[in-house]
Formats: C-alpha cells, structure tokens, sequence
C-alpha cells in the first residue's frame, strides 16, 4: 500500500516487521512539516504564512515539558490550551481510556438509557462544585457548553411563562467559543467580522479591564464598579422583562487575563438579583483549580446560576465539555417538560472515566490545596518580584497559576504600544525561541502552566519569560 503527496512519498512493507513498524511511525520535522502544509487547515491562523515558516511538531510531553520532532525540550507554560491541569504523561488517564475501551467504548445518553462513567462523574461533580450544583448536562467543548447554556437559559425562562426573557448579555472581548453562538456570545471583534450570520438576542456591554481602559484618576475599585453597573444601564435601556442571563468568565482568560477589582463580581451579582437574570460563570479556563479554587467564582466571591466547564475537566487528554446547574434552575429543567439539546456524545463513557479519573487525581493528590497554598502563591510573588520596575511590564494580573503581564511603552502612565499586538508577537517568537510556551494576546504576555508544576519548573518559566521580556525591550530600544 502506497501513500504519496507532492512533497514526500511513504511505502509500507505488505508484512511490517516490528522495527519497521516503528520506522513507519517516524518522519523527519521536513516531512512533517511538508504533510501538515498539505492537509492541514490550523484554528486561529494565517495559513500561508504558517506554512511558508513550517509548524513546530510536538511528538511527545511528560510532566510540564514538551518535545519537538527535532529534540528539543520545551517548558510549557500553558498546559496545553489552559488545559493540562494534572500535567502530561498520567497513566492513570490512559488506563482509565483504555478499561473504558475495552468495556463500553460507546453509548448515548438518550432513549432513556445511561452508563455508569457518567453516573460516576455527576456524582463526583456534584461533590466537588459548590453545595447548589448538583445536576450536570455534558457536551464536548466549552464552546458547546456555552451554546448548551443557551438553550437551558431560554428553556428556563419559557417553562416560567416569560419568553420574552431572551437577550443575553456579555462583555466586549470576553471569549466564550468558536462555534457561532459561543463566537458571538464573545466580545472578540476579530471574529465577528467573519461571522455574517450571529446569533440574534446577544448584546454586549464594556470589560472591567483597568490597565488599559480606565480614564481619569479612577482606582481600580471605582473603575470595576462602574464597569459593572454598565450591566444594569444595559438591562434598563433593553427591558428586564426582555433580558434573560448575564455571562461573564471569573476572569478573562484569552482575551489577555484580566482579572477585574474585587468591587467588579460582587455588583454583578446584585444587578441580576435585583433584574431576575440568571447569572453565568464560564468555567472553562478558571474551572478545577486554576486560581487556587476548585472554581474561579469562588476566588472572586460571587454565586451563579450556570457553570460551563471543559478544559480542567478532564486535564484535556479527552475533549468534554459540561455544564453545572444550581439547583434552583436545575429544578425548573428537570420539571419543566422536554428539554430539546443533545449531542451524539453527550456523556461519552470513555470521555466520562477519564475525567473521573482525573478529578480524583486533582482531588486526592490535593493538587488545587496545593495551588492554593503553595506553588501559586510562589509563582505570583516570583513574577511580580522579578518583573518590579521593569521599562516594559506595565501590570501583573492573576491568582494561583495564571497570570497576564502587560507590556507597554511607558509602564508607570498606563501607555500602551501603539502596536501593542507586533510587540506581543515578537515577545512570543522570543519565548518561542527559548523553549518557552507563553502566549500572546495582544499586548499581554500570558502563563498558565499545569496545576502539578514544582517551585524549580516556576523559576525556569520565569528566568525564560524574563530574558524573553528582556529580549523585547532591546529590540524595541528600551532599556
């Protein structure tokens, strides 16, 4: 059997042997790059001039390290996508897939019929959220956890004689998804411009983001609480009778980890109170131990109504999404008649055994005690004594282990680069360069390693982000 494209011809033996099927299994980073410019269409980039420059082939990881197809070792400094929470390499994931696989490697949740992963998974959940979540439905991403929001939001509004409670209310460069009701459920306009067909009844008010939009001589406290009751002029101006849920994440994770003042949640919280709006938590970055917390929500003090999660959920070795319900709405679904959403993999066993197993790992290795107590509180004092005074660090925002640095021309005037995204880019390939994954977005440099990370590995992610930062600065001619 022959396999060719344009670039690079592969012949299998009709009778491999066993060095040779592992021969089959290797190529060079050439080929591979050669293969993925073929075929294959990456999220969130510029195609051609990916390919003109080749991607960088991840072959294997163990711990918080990386390799690449030509033997470098990378620290990765954003498990994953903010998802590899209990770091790579856990056998007990892959034997959790692997027994799953062998028993019921598949069965849908409809037609009046369960299994027990899921079972196992509801019930573990609803041990570890906060006291009123107890009923959980389940998806395959954040993104179609937030379109499951959605649906429940309307749904609970209907079964309550008040379907006129159907605008949804977000935040301008919030992110919520990729598929067209999360992508503009989320305040990116980048995305919006190539999504002619949104979805109707989602509005959006301004984010709590101090560093880079506070005018005046405002504090952060006065700049969080005016940003919030945004929230409540916006339900005035719509209606309260119209307006059905407020979404926001703890704090912003892709949009450059905006962590708002601690008035900011708080407000939020009585606006919807007193409106009768039920109130969102995004989950999907902040969920299962990011900042310290099982929850973001509960590092920020506030209570939702609605929980998305994915990512933490099953440290990303099996894609799941779910959403948690409080028990007050979870009362009018489960009354409330037929509710019409699902998903062939609502529930996947395999996905569901892995991430009881990896719950179980978070929860009995007392790995989110440990962010807590420990290596987060380490890793914010490491980044915010290392960076103090720096001529191009404006602000160090975050908890536990996440963080956004912000780069600016002038740190101490909150001025920020005229072309604040190239300056992101080159403090990126710099990183990059280093054997460091920190991301950019925009003008802010972003962390957030996995939850197992030890004090050594945060000190190697700093010393990396450090003479990247440096790097930067020189190019840029500050010092």
């Amino acid at each position: 059997m022959s396999y060719r494209t344009e670039e690079v011809a592969y012949v299998q033996p009709a009778v491999p042997s066993a060095a040779a099927a592992q021969a089959t299994q290797q190529r060079t980073t050439a080929e591979y790059r050669a293969l993925d410019a073929a075929h294959h269409i990456h999220p969130f980039s510029d195609m051609g001039a990916l390919n003109r420059a080749g991607s960088r082939v991840i072959v294997k990881a163990e711990g918080v390290y990386l390799w690449d197809s030509d033997g470098n070792k990378v620290i990765d400094g954003m498990a994953g996508l903010w998802c590899v929470n209990v770091g790579y390499g856990r056998k007990e994931l892959a034997d959790a897939a692997y027994k799953q696989m062998q028993e019921l490697p598949f069965y849908n949740t409809f037609f009046k019929t369960t299994h027990p992963p899921v079972i196992e998974l509801s019930a573990l959940l609803a041990e570890l959220a906060p006291a009123p979540f107890n009923h959980f439905f389940y998806c395959n991403s954040g993104s179609e956890g937030n379109d499951t929001v959605l649906r429940i939001v309307h749904h609970y509004w209907a079964a309550q004689g008040k379907p006129s409670k159907k605008v949804v209310i977000s935040r301008k460069n919030g992110y919520h998804g990729s598929t067209i009701a999360g992508g503009t459920l989320g305040g990116m306009g980048y995305m919006h411009e190539q999504m002619p067909s949104k979805v109707e009844n989602i509005v959006h008010i301004d984010q709590p983001y101090f560093f880079g939009e506070a005018q005046g001589n405002l504090t952060p406290e006065e700049f969080g609480l005016a940003r919030a009751q945004q929230l409540e002029a916006k339900i005035l101006e719509i209606g309260a009778d119209n307006v059905a849920a407020f979404i926001g994440e703890p704090f912003q994770g892709a949009g450059g980890v905006i962590f708002p003042a601690a008035t900011y949640w708080p407000e939020i919280q009585r606006i919807c109170r007193k409106y009768d709006i039920l109130l969102v938590a995004d989950e999907v970055i902040g969920g299962f131990g990011r900042t310290g917390e099982w929850f973001a929500h509960q590092h920020f003090g506030f209570e939702p109504d609605l929980i998305t999660m994915a990512k933490g959920l099953t440290s990303g070795y099996v894609p799941m999404g779910a959403v948690g319900l409080h028990d007050r709405v979870a009362k009018v679904i489960v009354e409330g008649g037929d509710f019409n959403h699902g998903l062939t993999y609502s529930g996947h066993p395999v996905a569901a055994a892995v991430a009881v197993a990896n719950l179980k790992l978070l929860r009995d290795e007392k790995i989110v005690e440990r962010v807590k107590t420990e290596t987060g509180p380490y890793f914010q004092k490491k980044l915010r004594d290392t960076f103090a005074n720096h001529p191009i660090v404006g602000e160090i925002s975050g908890a536990g282990l996440v963080a956004g640095l912000q780069l600016a021309q002038d740190p101490q005037a909150r001025k920020r680069f005229a072309n604040g995204g190239d300056v992101g880019t080159i403090c990126r390939d710099f990183c990059f360069n280093g054997n460091l994954i920190m991301r950019a977005t925009g003008d802010r440099m972003l962390l957030s390693p996995p939850l197992v990370i030890n004090k050594l590995e945060i000190d190697e992610i700093v010393t990396k982000a450090k003479k990247a930062i440096d790097a930067t600065a020189q190019q840029l001619g500050i010092s």
